[in-house]
């Protein structure tokens, strides 16, 4: 099931949505048009390392110094691979046009990035012995989507769904079940991440929940007054 656009209307040009957008992209393509070793260098330096805050000696010894959490916070704007990009951008377009128009745009700049702050911190705390570099703005979009869910549940989300790929079916869903879905998928995969310990995970599902959870409890505090509901 595909996203292609929702039903709710957007008053205000989403600048700040726009500008995440443009900003995430144009930090990918100049990581892609850089020497990998550099570009590698950089994911290193800027993806949040689990391991890299859990023990600190590693990070010394791994080249790492301690940066002061700050990579908590600059692994939201960087992203693996196009597939990775074109998925978090696409959200980010179709969902937080709307949270944005609720929110103001400094607020709603705010609340972004508090959401993918704590959605590092979830995953760190619970996978602190990973040693790869986690980015993404997957947490940071993930507390969108709680906004959106509570906001805005009977607005329609349509859907494309590639039917074996010859009959393409085009399907109008509640955001409350589209956004209700997702979420039970990001549980069961978290969960299964830890029953598992065996199973390879190369996505950070605990970043995804950590993001929803910030956005379900604080999005109240960033709505325009008017619009409290």
């Amino acid at each position: 099931m595909i996203p292609i656009r929702d039903t709710a209307p957007c008053h205000n040009k989403p600048l700040v949505t726009w500008g995440l957008i443009i900003v995430c992209s144009s930090i990918f393509i100049a990581m892609k048009s850089i020497p990998f070793e550099l570009s590698s260098r950089l994911i290193n330096l800027y993806g949040m390392i689990p391991l890299r805050y859990a023990n600190p000696q590693w990070g010394v010894d791994s080249g790492l110094p301690f940066d002061y959490y700050l990579s908590f916070l600059s692994n939201l704007f960087l992203h693996a691979n196009w597939g990775h990009l074109i998925v978090n951008m696409w959200f980010l377009w179709i969902f937080a046009d709307n949270v944005e128009d609720r929110m103001g745009r400094l607020p709603f700049l705010a609340f972004y990035l508090l959401c993918g702050v704590f959605a590092s911190v979830l995953q760190w705390y619970f996978e602190p012995s990973l040693d790869i570099p986690v980015v993404g703005a997957s947490g940071a979009i993930a507390g969108v989507l709680a906004a959106y869910f509570f906001l805005y549940p009977f607005e329609r989300v349509i859907l494309w769904m590639p039917l074996f790929f010859f009959l393409p079916i085009v399907i109008h869903v509640p955001a409350i079940a589209f956004l209700g879905l997702w979420v039970i998928m990001q549980l069961h995969d978290a969960t299964t991440s830890i029953v598992m310990k065996n199973t390879m995970v190369d996505v950070a599902w605990w970043a995804h929940l950590g993001g929803f959870i910030a956005g379900s409890i604080l999005y109240r505090l960033f709505l325009k007054k008017q619009t409290i509901e």
